[in-house]
Protein backbone atom coordinates (compact mmCIF):
# COMPACT_ATOMS: atom_id res chain seq x y z
CA UNK A 1 0.00 0.00 0.00
CA UNK A 2 1.00 3.63 -0.43
CA UNK A 3 0.79 6.13 2.40
CA UNK A 4 2.46 9.12 4.02
CA UNK A 5 4.42 9.29 7.27
CA UNK A 6 2.64 11.67 9.66
CA UNK A 7 4.59 11.04 12.88
CA UNK A 8 7.77 9.30 14.01
CA UNK A 9 8.35 8.17 17.60
CA UNK A 10 11.55 6.22 18.17
CA UNK A 11 11.51 3.41 15.59
CA UNK A 12 7.76 3.58 14.97
CA UNK A 13 6.67 5.41 11.83
CA UNK A 14 2.97 6.25 11.70
CA UNK A 15 1.80 5.96 8.11
CA UNK A 16 -1.52 7.48 7.02
CA UNK A 17 -3.38 5.73 4.21
CA UNK A 18 -7.08 5.84 3.36
CA UNK A 19 -7.94 7.77 6.55
CA UNK A 20 -6.27 5.14 8.71
CA UNK A 21 -2.91 5.33 10.46
CA UNK A 22 -0.60 2.31 10.61
CA UNK A 23 2.33 2.06 13.09
CA UNK A 24 5.19 0.67 11.00
CA UNK A 25 8.84 -0.16 11.34
CA UNK A 26 11.41 0.09 8.55
CA UNK A 27 13.11 -2.69 6.63
CA UNK A 28 16.43 -3.64 8.15
CA UNK A 29 18.26 -2.59 5.00
CA UNK A 30 17.28 1.04 5.62
CA UNK A 31 19.79 1.33 8.45
CA UNK A 32 22.50 -0.46 6.46
CA UNK A 33 22.00 1.89 3.51
CA UNK A 34 21.61 4.98 5.76
CA UNK A 35 18.06 5.61 4.57
CA UNK A 36 16.30 7.86 7.09
CA UNK A 37 12.53 8.34 6.71
CA UNK A 38 11.05 11.68 7.81
CA UNK A 39 7.58 13.05 8.43
CA UNK A 40 6.00 13.88 5.08
CA UNK A 41 7.61 11.01 3.17
CA UNK A 42 5.39 9.07 0.79
CA UNK A 43 6.11 5.36 1.19
CA UNK A 44 5.14 1.88 0.09
CA UNK A 45 4.37 -0.27 3.12
CA UNK A 46 2.89 -3.64 4.08
CA UNK A 47 -0.20 -3.29 6.25
CA UNK A 48 0.07 -7.00 7.12
CA UNK A 49 3.72 -6.93 8.26
CA UNK A 50 3.55 -3.24 9.32
CA UNK A 51 6.83 -2.59 7.54
CA UNK A 52 7.85 0.33 5.34
CA UNK A 53 9.34 -1.13 2.19
CA UNK A 54 10.27 1.89 0.10
CA UNK A 55 10.47 5.68 0.31
CA UNK A 56 9.21 7.46 -2.78
CA UNK A 57 11.12 10.42 -4.30
CA UNK A 58 10.79 13.68 -2.34
CA UNK A 59 10.02 17.05 -3.85
CA UNK A 60 11.82 18.77 -0.97
CA UNK A 61 13.55 17.91 2.29
CA UNK A 62 14.22 20.15 5.28
CA UNK A 63 16.94 19.19 7.75
CA UNK A 64 15.67 21.33 10.62
CA UNK A 65 13.06 20.19 11.26
CA UNK A 66 13.30 16.91 9.36
CA UNK A 67 10.22 17.03 7.14
CA UNK A 68 9.61 16.51 3.45
CA UNK A 69 7.12 17.14 0.66
CA UNK A 70 5.85 20.45 2.04
CA UNK A 71 3.44 22.19 -0.35
CA UNK A 72 3.14 25.61 1.25
CA UNK A 73 4.24 27.72 4.21
CA UNK A 74 2.18 30.39 5.94
CA UNK A 75 4.74 33.02 6.97
CA UNK A 76 3.01 34.63 9.96
CA UNK A 77 4.19 38.25 10.12
CA UNK A 78 3.05 40.79 12.69
CA UNK A 79 2.89 44.52 11.99
CA UNK A 80 3.72 45.35 15.60
CA UNK A 81 4.83 43.54 18.81
CA UNK A 82 7.08 42.15 17.39
CA UNK A 83 7.86 44.80 14.81
CA UNK A 84 7.36 44.15 11.11
CA UNK A 85 10.63 42.76 9.71
CA UNK A 86 11.21 42.77 5.95
CA UNK A 87 14.58 41.08 6.52
CA UNK A 88 12.99 38.12 8.28
CA UNK A 89 10.13 37.97 5.77
CA UNK A 90 12.55 37.88 2.83
CA UNK A 91 14.63 35.22 4.57
CA UNK A 92 11.58 32.98 5.02
CA UNK A 93 10.52 33.57 1.42
CA UNK A 94 14.00 32.66 0.12
CA UNK A 95 14.07 29.49 2.20
CA UNK A 96 10.73 28.39 0.76
CA UNK A 97 11.57 29.37 -2.82
CA UNK A 98 14.80 27.36 -2.71
CA UNK A 99 12.88 24.31 -1.47
CA UNK A 100 10.01 24.70 -3.96
CA UNK A 101 7.49 25.51 -1.23
CA UNK A 102 4.78 28.09 -1.92
CA UNK A 103 5.18 31.04 0.49
CA UNK A 104 1.96 32.65 1.76
CA UNK A 105 2.35 35.88 3.75
CA UNK A 106 -0.09 36.04 6.67
CA UNK A 107 -0.35 39.40 8.41
CA UNK A 108 -1.30 39.69 12.10
CA UNK A 109 -1.92 42.44 14.68
CA UNK A 110 -3.24 44.98 12.19
CA UNK A 111 -5.38 46.45 14.97
CA UNK A 112 -2.24 47.68 16.76
CA UNK A 113 -1.29 49.99 13.87
CA UNK A 114 -2.89 53.40 13.34
CA UNK A 115 -1.34 54.23 9.95
CA UNK A 116 -0.95 51.21 7.67
CA UNK A 117 0.31 53.09 4.60
CA UNK A 118 3.92 51.88 4.95
CA UNK A 119 2.86 48.26 5.38
CA UNK A 120 0.31 48.43 2.56
CA UNK A 121 2.96 49.80 0.18
CA UNK A 122 5.45 47.10 1.14
CA UNK A 123 2.93 44.26 0.89
CA UNK A 124 1.64 45.53 -2.45
CA UNK A 125 5.12 44.91 -3.84
CA UNK A 126 4.99 41.27 -2.75
CA UNK A 127 1.54 40.92 -4.30
CA UNK A 128 2.93 42.22 -7.59
CA UNK A 129 5.57 39.50 -7.41
CA UNK A 130 2.76 36.95 -7.25
CA UNK A 131 2.82 36.14 -3.54
CA UNK A 132 -0.48 35.54 -1.77
CA UNK A 133 -1.01 37.93 1.15
CA UNK A 134 -3.75 37.20 3.68
CA UNK A 135 -4.82 38.57 7.04
CA UNK A 136 -5.16 36.33 10.09
CA UNK A 137 -8.73 37.60 10.36
CA UNK A 138 -9.65 36.07 6.99
CA UNK A 139 -10.21 32.56 8.33
CA UNK A 140 -12.37 31.50 5.38
CA UNK A 141 -9.61 32.32 2.87
CA UNK A 142 -6.93 30.59 4.95
CA UNK A 143 -9.04 27.44 5.24
CA UNK A 144 -9.58 27.53 1.50
CA UNK A 145 -5.81 27.65 0.95
CA UNK A 146 -5.25 24.76 3.41
CA UNK A 147 -7.56 22.33 1.63
CA UNK A 148 -5.74 19.28 0.33
CA UNK A 149 -2.26 20.72 0.98
CA UNK A 150 0.61 19.86 3.28
CA UNK A 151 1.22 23.12 5.13
CA UNK A 152 3.51 24.56 7.79
CA UNK A 153 2.98 27.72 9.83
CA UNK A 154 6.14 29.65 10.57
CA UNK A 155 7.33 33.21 11.12
CA UNK A 156 8.28 35.58 13.91
CA UNK A 157 8.19 34.38 17.48
CA UNK A 158 5.21 36.03 19.15
CA UNK A 159 3.54 36.97 15.86
CA UNK A 160 0.39 35.04 16.70
CA UNK A 161 0.77 31.60 15.11
CA UNK A 162 -0.90 29.83 18.02
CA UNK A 163 -3.80 32.29 18.13
CA UNK A 164 -4.36 31.82 14.41
CA UNK A 165 -4.25 28.03 14.60
CA UNK A 166 -6.74 28.05 17.47
CA UNK A 167 -9.11 30.05 15.27
CA UNK A 168 -8.71 27.49 12.50
CA UNK A 169 -9.43 24.53 14.75
CA UNK A 170 -10.54 25.03 18.37
CA UNK A 171 -9.83 21.35 19.13
CA UNK A 172 -6.09 22.00 18.91
CA UNK A 173 -6.22 24.22 22.01
CA UNK A 174 -2.79 25.79 21.59
CA UNK A 175 -1.45 27.87 24.44
CA UNK A 176 -0.94 31.38 23.09
CA UNK A 177 2.35 33.07 23.84
CA UNK A 178 4.25 29.83 23.29
CA UNK A 179 7.27 29.84 21.00
CA UNK A 180 6.26 26.50 19.50
CA UNK A 181 3.04 24.79 18.51
CA UNK A 182 1.45 22.51 21.09
CA UNK A 183 -1.57 21.13 19.24
CA UNK A 184 -3.42 19.49 22.09
CA UNK A 185 -0.38 18.61 24.18
CA UNK A 186 -0.14 21.65 26.45
CA UNK A 187 3.38 23.02 26.59
CA UNK A 188 5.74 21.72 23.95
CA UNK A 189 7.87 19.23 25.86
CA UNK A 190 8.83 16.97 22.97
CA UNK A 191 10.79 17.24 19.76
CA UNK A 192 8.38 14.90 17.97
CA UNK A 193 7.33 16.29 14.60
CA UNK A 194 3.74 15.48 13.71
CA UNK A 195 1.41 16.22 10.80
CA UNK A 196 -2.28 16.64 11.67
CA UNK A 197 -5.11 15.94 9.25
CA UNK A 198 -7.13 19.05 8.45
CA UNK A 199 -9.50 19.90 5.58
CA UNK A 200 -8.23 17.07 3.40
CA UNK A 201 -4.62 18.09 3.92
CA UNK A 202 -2.00 18.07 6.67
CA UNK A 203 -0.73 20.75 9.06
CA UNK A 204 2.78 20.24 10.38
CA UNK A 205 3.39 20.69 14.09
CA UNK A 206 6.93 21.97 14.53
CA UNK A 207 8.75 25.02 15.91
CA UNK A 208 11.87 24.28 13.88
CA UNK A 209 11.45 26.69 11.00
CA UNK A 210 11.81 29.60 13.41
CA UNK A 211 15.51 28.75 13.72
CA UNK A 212 16.31 30.10 10.30
CA UNK A 213 19.62 29.85 8.46
CA UNK A 214 20.50 30.27 4.79
CA UNK A 215 24.21 29.52 5.24
CA UNK A 216 23.84 25.98 3.89
CA UNK A 217 22.71 27.29 0.48
CA UNK A 218 24.88 28.67 -2.30
CA UNK A 219 24.90 32.29 -3.39
CA UNK A 220 23.39 31.20 -6.69
CA UNK A 221 20.50 29.43 -4.92
CA UNK A 222 19.80 32.52 -2.84
CA UNK A 223 20.00 34.76 -5.91
CA UNK A 224 17.51 32.59 -7.78
CA UNK A 225 15.09 32.70 -4.84
CA UNK A 226 14.47 36.40 -5.57
CA UNK A 227 11.95 35.93 -8.32
CA UNK A 228 11.95 39.57 -9.52
CA UNK A 229 15.62 39.28 -10.53
CA UNK A 230 14.57 36.98 -13.37
CA UNK A 231 12.68 39.90 -14.96
CA UNK A 232 15.98 41.70 -15.52
CA UNK A 233 18.35 39.22 -17.22
CA UNK A 234 21.99 40.24 -17.17
CA UNK A 235 24.40 40.17 -20.06
CA UNK A 236 26.96 38.79 -17.63
CA UNK A 237 26.88 35.01 -17.30
CA UNK A 238 26.09 33.85 -13.74
CA UNK A 239 25.92 37.46 -12.52
CA UNK A 240 25.44 37.76 -8.74
CA UNK A 241 24.22 41.36 -9.11
CA UNK A 242 26.80 42.77 -6.72
CA UNK A 243 29.84 44.43 -8.31
CA UNK A 244 29.17 44.56 -12.06
CA UNK A 245 28.59 48.18 -13.10
CA UNK A 246 26.25 47.35 -16.00
CA UNK A 247 24.18 44.79 -14.08
CA UNK A 248 20.53 45.07 -15.14
CA UNK A 249 19.29 44.08 -11.67
CA UNK A 250 21.30 46.88 -10.03
CA UNK A 251 19.93 49.27 -12.64
CA UNK A 252 16.38 48.13 -11.83
CA UNK A 253 17.05 48.84 -8.15
CA UNK A 254 18.31 52.34 -8.93
CA UNK A 255 15.19 52.95 -11.04
CA UNK A 256 12.92 51.73 -8.17
CA UNK A 257 11.66 48.81 -10.26
CA UNK A 258 13.07 46.41 -7.66
CA UNK A 259 12.41 47.35 -4.06
CA UNK A 260 15.65 48.50 -2.42
CA UNK A 261 14.93 46.64 0.83
CA UNK A 262 14.73 43.36 -1.10
CA UNK A 263 18.05 44.01 -2.82
CA UNK A 264 19.80 45.00 0.42
CA UNK A 265 18.44 41.91 2.14
CA UNK A 266 19.71 39.79 -0.77
CA UNK A 267 23.18 41.28 -0.36
CA UNK A 268 23.06 40.51 3.36
CA UNK A 269 21.98 36.94 2.74
CA UNK A 270 24.89 36.20 0.40
CA UNK A 271 27.30 37.97 2.73
CA UNK A 272 28.08 40.90 0.45
CA UNK A 273 27.27 43.73 2.89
Amino acid sequence: MQGQIVKIVSDLHYVKSDDKVWPCKCRGIFRKEHIIPVVGDYVFFSCEKLVIEKILPRKNLFQRPKVSNIDQAFIVTSLKEPDFSLNLLDKFISLMEINKVRPIICITKEDLVDDKSYFDEALEYYKRLGYEVVSNTDIFQIKKLLKGKMSVFTGQTGAGKSTLLNKLNEEWQLETGEISMALGRGRHTTRVVEAFSFLGGLVIDTPGFSALELSSYSKEQIRDSFREFKDYPCEFKDCLHTKEKECSVKRAVSENKIRESRYLNYLAFIGEV
